[in-house]
């Protein structure tokens, strides 16, 4: 299952992500992650929460954001929740790349039964319909 959180800067797209992932931390049956753009969630999620900065990795585009979500699952067969902060911040605002990873994680998260939510900061109305298809 996936689900994208989209909307313009300022919001609310981070506090609707950070209440997600709480809460899928108290019902979750296996381990949450995060990817963030940056060091901002620190202190708002849960310490159980494994918090994995893109920028630290130097991840900036597509194919190497999906080569560290596979070997994030290749290390722990036990992640049943992702999320996924500032799409294109972290792989560039090619809104074509954005979707073609969507796509892809559609793809990946039922295949490997887990939850893959992610948030960008974009218009909802300039959104495809197949983004659409997964807005929150």
């Amino acid at each position: 299952m996936i689900q994208v959180i989209m909307g313009l800067k300022g919001s609310g797209k981070t506090k609707k992500l950070i209440a997600s992932i709480n809460d899928a931390l108290a019902s979750a049956s296996g381990d949450v992650v995060c990817i963030e753009y940056g060091k901002q969630l620190t202190y708002d999620v849960n310490y159980r929460v494994r918090l994995v900065d893109s920028k630290e990795y130097g991840i900036n585009n597509v194919d190497m954001l999906k080569g560290l979500l596979s070997g994030l699952h290749a290390g722990n067969f036990d992640i049943t929740n992702v999320y996924i902060d500032n799409l294109y911040k972290t792989i560039g605002s090619d809104r074509a790349a954005g979707e073609a990873f969507i796509a892809w994680c559609a793809e990946f998260a039922q295949a490997n039964n887990m939850k893959i939510t992610l948030t960008i900061s974009d218009d909802p109305a300039m959104a495809s319909d197949a983004i659409k298809a997964y807005l929150v």
